[in-house]
């Protein structure tokens, strides 16, 4: 009878154990982790095609965010010193979103895109070139040290892309 207690008391403690530990685990799995240059490296290409071209990346100035169930939004500026004046205007970056987000609040599909900031827009075209979406700015003179591109945490949920002081926030 003494083994039987040992035994009771043995698996309530394994139970006990298992059940404490699963909510730490799903914690310690379940946030969205911002990017640096450094952890993006590994991930995007060192050049990449846009509108008929390929221009190498400068994967300094790049960032992004790993969302808690492992899908990516990445960022990085491209040399477009190949490109027209025209292009290079609206076409700063090159944006992988591997699931669908909000941008500006506005619906953007899971893709690979060109972006810029222009004026108070921020905008979005297809690697053909072509307008998907244009969404509004706003400045962050708080910002302390701008930077050509990265990516932020905002404050109030979702994250931000900034060119400098210039951001739009997006979200999932």
């Amino acid at each position: 009878m003494r083994l039987d207690a040992i035994l009771k008391l043995a698996a309530a403690g394994v139970m006990a154990v298992a059940v404490l530990t699963v909510p730490a685990a799903m914690n310690a799995q379940g946030t969205d982790t911002v990017l640096k240059p450094a952890d993006t490296q590994k991930l995007l290409p060192a050049g990449v095609f846009y509108r008929g071209q390929s221009a190498p990346t400068q994967l300094r100035n790049s960032g992004g965010v790993k969302f808690a169930d492992g899908f990516y939004v990445l960022a990085t500026l491209v040399d477009t010193s190949g490109y027209s004046t025209d292009l290079q205007a609206k076409y700063q970056a090159y944006f992988i979103t591997e699931v669908p987000i909000k941008v500006g609040g506005q619906n953007l599909a899971a893709g690979i895109y060109g972006v810029g900031f222009v004026g108070d827009k921020f905008l979005v075209t297809d690697v053909g070139g072509h307008d998907v979406l244009t969404a509004n700015t706003a400045e962050d003179p708080e910002l302390k040290r701008p930077m050509p591109l990265q990516v932020m945490a905002d404050a109030g949920g979702g994250f931000r892309l900034y060119a400098g002081r210039k951001y739009v926030s997006f979200s999932r």
